[in-house]
């Protein structure tokens, strides 16, 4: 079967909907480029005259010739950024949150990608234990900036023993490569107790500063583990004096590399505050938060969006009582902001649910399963008459209404048929349906590719 991006939508008024281009169309070549990913497409698309090889849904094929301005859009969006096979994994990570899923769940759980092509496109952080040397000359080549790297320790020996994978203990030198290249890249760190925290988190914050300014950041992320841990290696979470170590240590760096360069470089997640019972820092200290799809400022963008957020206040002529769903670790942080606001007639709940299915040391929200959220959501309704369920978006699969277990929007809304059941992205669509509830429907955050003559792949 041929390779090729199959196009999953076409826009009214298009370029590619003049070529009648519909959707189950493979582009499978431009201009004689064979194309493997929606990166290869971007560029073979920059050409103003062009011929695209399409293979229909019945497996025709034909070549389609055409103009178009530099600047102008082909209008289809794409079942995938990677046409064909996703990058695999070549590790056996201590910490590897796959080996820590339940063994019934969907499949897609379980593929463990370790992709560049992903890092560029979607931010996913990767170990560069399977790079080899065409892989750095087309991300060389093509300037795929910036890329997410998987740190965790810059030393080779533990690096090698923490990842089981022994190409592991090459990472500065992977590292210096990407600096040779002009390639700029954020870089992470799971940190585990007793492993590569301590003196070892020193060397390795030292190291990734040292690779400024091609290192970006340098995010610091607590190890996470679930009930579901068989046959893995022993490790332990952090507790609230652990947490308060950490904050500590990496303070004095925040503050050396603010008087140095203005900002701070290396931040942490929202986690260790939370379990040492710390302020979050101010918007300002995440320096425009470069990690937040990493879990580092959260909570603090959360906060800041319902700020900034102006709201209705004339309050509902009749009772309305709502619950919020969240996992325990932002809990709290949403009371407080509820209770800022006066709403005649409004009665929130705040569900901070504790996950039962992956375990009580997983708080987050993003975690959260459809069949706790279904049975918190029973426990609830026994002891007061409620209106309406807000779910929180980050729990469902990006683009999808599917929770990690499968469970779906339509099972908590069958569950509570007399309920309206509304979804809310972030800060700001929860500060909107508590005070508008009746007028406001939050949409949805579909993950789809676009490609843009002016700007390659937009997600």
């Amino acid at each position: 079967m041929a390779k090729g991006g199959i196009i999953s939508a076409v826009q009214e008024n298009s370029l590619a909907q003049e070529l009648e281009l519909v959707p189950g169309d493979k582009i499978v070549a431009v201009n004689g480029q064979e194309l493997t990913d929606i990166i290869d497409l971007s560029f073979a698309l920059a050409d103003e005259e062009i011929e695209m090889l399409v293979e229909h849904a019945d497996g025709e094929q034909e070549i389609i010739g055409f103009e178009k301005d530099v600047d102008e859009e082909l209008g289809a969006e794409f079942e995938s950024a990677v046409f064909g096979k996703i990058r695999q994994c070549a590790n056996n990570c201590y910490f590897c949150f796959v080996d820590q899923v339940a063994s019934d769940m969907r499949s897609s759980l379980y593929i463990k990608d370790d992709d560049y092509r992903l890092s560029f496109l979607y931010g996913n952080f990767i170990t560069m234990t399977n790079l080899n040397a065409q892989d750095l000359e087309r991300i060389k080549r093509l300037h795929l900036s910036p890329l997410y790297v998987s740190v965790h320790t810059t030393n080779p020996g533990l690096r090698a023993q923490m990842l089981r994978q022994q190409r592991a203990g090459l990472i500065m030198e992977q590292l210096h490569a990407l600096n040779e290249a002009q390639v700029q890249y954020h870089t992470q760190i799971v940190l585990c107790p007793g492993l590569n925290d301590g003196a070892e988190l020193e060397k390795t914050i030292a190291d990734i500063i040292n690779l400024r300014p091609h290192a970006l950041s340098l995010g610091i992320v607590p190890v996470g583990l679930t009930k579901f841990r068989e046959n893995c290696y022993p490790l332990q979470t952090f507790d609230k004096k652990g947490a308060e170590e950490v904050i500590a240590q990496v303070r004095k760096w925040q503050e050396k590399m603010r008087r140095e360069t203005g900002s701070a470089f290396v931040y942490l997640s929202d986690e260790f505050y939370i379990l040492a019972e710390e302020e979050l820092p101010s918007a300002q200290e995440y320096d425009g938060f470069p990690q937040l799809d990493n879990g580092i400022g959260l909570v603090r963008n959360f906060i800041e969006q319902w700020q900034q957020t102006e709201a209705k206040t004339h309050g509902y002529d009749e009772p309305l009582a709502l619950d919020i769903v969240c996992g325990k670790s932002v809990g709290q942080t949403i009371k407080k902001l509820v209770q800022e606001i006066e709403i005649k007639n409004l009665d929130v709940n705040v569900l901070s649910i504790e996950n039962d299915f992956f375990g009580h040391e997983v708080t987050v929200t993003g975690l959260l399963t459809g069949q706790d959220i279904i049975k918190n959501l029973q426990k609830s309704k026994q002891n007061r008459s409620r209106h309406g369920i807000i779910i929180p978006s980050s729990a469902l699969r990006q683009g999808e209404d599917i929770f990690l277990d499968d469970y779906s929007l339509d099972d908590i809304k069958k569950a509570f048929p007399d309920e309206t059941v509304k979804v809310a992205d972030d800060g700001s669509d929860l500060k909107k349906l508590l005070t508008d509830w009746y007028n406001i429907e939050c949409k949805r955050t579909k993950a789809i590719y676009t490609w843009q003559s002016n700007a390659g792949y937009t997600k």
